[in-house]
């Protein structure tokens, strides 16, 4: 009887015990983090022409951004942010609102101190000063107010030079091979499909179709069953794809 329960046992621990461990199993992709970066002081920042408060640190070779007390970082075709310029970062699924409004050429703006053809008189702005007013700044509009971002005689893009600007460099982006590499490629269709109307899946099974009949004529006298109407007969209707 002890062998009974014990063999019992045992296979009721067989049977349950493997259950969370198949509910445990998943798939995980792995997405690299970018290395960490190694500045001798905290950097300084400008403030980007034609943007709302989107911060850039020139003297890194990397596109390195400030918005909205996240550092945003571009690397071998994703997105990744950190609240410390230096480490931290965590991949983004997207591409960032703002980056559509950053001119690709702003370095070389930054290093010939113009902006579309206007001298750029841009002012550093020291990490520890950012930290502490970038809040108020974009609370009170700090830029926006200003207008020309340190821009002599500029006039600010109307919201349509700007909404055209950004589907250009949208489409542009979406062109860079670090971009195309990491974009999900469209599900293959079904063969059926791509076979078009040829092939034995298009044709119509012969064997429901069947050729209208006509009663045969009874004997008299024989009464004769009134034909049902309104539901098709089994093998008539159109097979459902």
């Amino acid at each position: 009887m002890k062998s009974v329960l014990c063999g019992a046992l045992l296979l009721a621990l067989a049977i349950v015990v493997p259950l969370p461990t198949m509910a445990q199993v998943g798939i995980t992709v792995n997405i690299p983090l970018p290395p960490a970066m190694t500045f001798a002081a905290p950097p300084n920042v400008v403030v980007l022409p034609d943007t709302n408060d989107v911060y850039v640190v020139p003297g890194v070779a990397v596109d390195l951004f400030f918005v909205n007390g996240w550092w945003w970082r571009f690397w071998e075709g994703r997105w990744y942010r950190s609240h410390y310029y230096d480490r931290g970062w965590g991949y983004y699924q997207r591409v960032p609102r703002f980056y559509f409004d950053v001119d690709p050429n702003w370095r070389a703006s930054y290093r010939d101190h113009t902006w579309n053809g206007h001298r750029w008189n841009y002012e550093p702005i020291p990490n520890r000063q950012l930290q502490q007013n970038w809040k108020s700044w974009h609370s009170t509009q700090h830029w926006a107010k200003q207008g020309t971002w340190g821009v002599q005689g500029y006039q600010p893009r109307s919201p349509q030079q700007r909404q055209a600007l950004q589907q250009q460099r949208q489409h542009e982006y979406q062109q860079r091979p670090e971009v195309q590499q990491h974009q999900p490629r469209p599900a293959a269709q079904p063969r059926a499909q791509q076979r078009g109307p040829q092939g034995p899946q298009a044709r119509q099974p012969q064997e429901n179709v069947r050729p209208e009949q006509r009663p045969e004529p009874r004997p008299q006298g024989q009464p004769q069953h009134p034909q049902r109407e309104g539901k098709p007969e089994r093998g008539e209707e159109e097979p459902h794809k």
